[in-house]
C-alpha cells in the first residue's frame, strides 16, 4: 500500500499552516519564508525502507524509515524528535515526539492528491499536493 505514495508531490493549497509553525516554536522570520515556499515533496520505497524527500527554497530535508520503527529526525525548523511513522487504513501517520510535546503529520491519498494533515493540540494545517507527471 505504500507504493500508491510513491512519485513527485507538488504543493497547491495550504491552511493554517504558519500557525502550526508558531506553535511549533518556529521563528516569526522563517515562518513568513515558509508560507511562501512551494515545496516538492519525493516518496520512493526500496525495499522495506521508506525515503521522503522534501525539497523547497526554505530548506531540503531527507528521512529514510521502515514502518513501526522509531528513529532520530532532524525536521526542517532544527527539532530533534523521536518519529515513528505507521501505516494506518491506508494513511502515513507520522509521529513527532520531543521534549514532552507530540506532533502527527497524516499523509492520505484522495483522487490525484496527496492530503497533508498536520495536528499539535487544537491546531491543525492542511497541506494539499499534486502529483507531478
Amino acid at each position: 500500500m505504500v507504493e500508491a505514495f510513491v512519485g513527485e508531490w507538488s504543493l497547491k493549497e495550504s491552511e493554517n499552516f504558519e500557525e502550526y509553525m508558531k506553535i511549533l516554536g518556529v521563528s516569526m522570520m522563517l515562518r513568513k519564508v515558509a508560507v511562501s515556499a512551494k515545496p516538492k515533496t519525493v516518496i520512493s520505497v526500496n525495499g522495506d525502507t521508506i525515503t521522503l524527500e522534501t525539497k523547497s527554497i526554505v530548506k531540503n530535508t531527507k528521512i529514510q524509515f521502515k514502518l513501526g520503527e522509531e528513529f532520530d529526525e532532524t525536521t526542517a525548523d532544527d527539532r530533534i524528535t523521536k518519529t515513528t511513522v505507521t501505516l494506518d487504513d491506508g494513511k502515513l501517520v507520522q509521529t513527532q515526539r520531543w521534549d514532552g510535546r507530540e506532533t502527527t503529520l497524516v499523509r492520505e491519498l484522495q483522487d490525484d492528491k496527496l492530503i497533508l494533515t498536520c495536528s499539535i493540540g487544537n491546531v491543525v494545517c492542511t497541506r494539499i499536493y499534486r502529483r507531478e507527471k
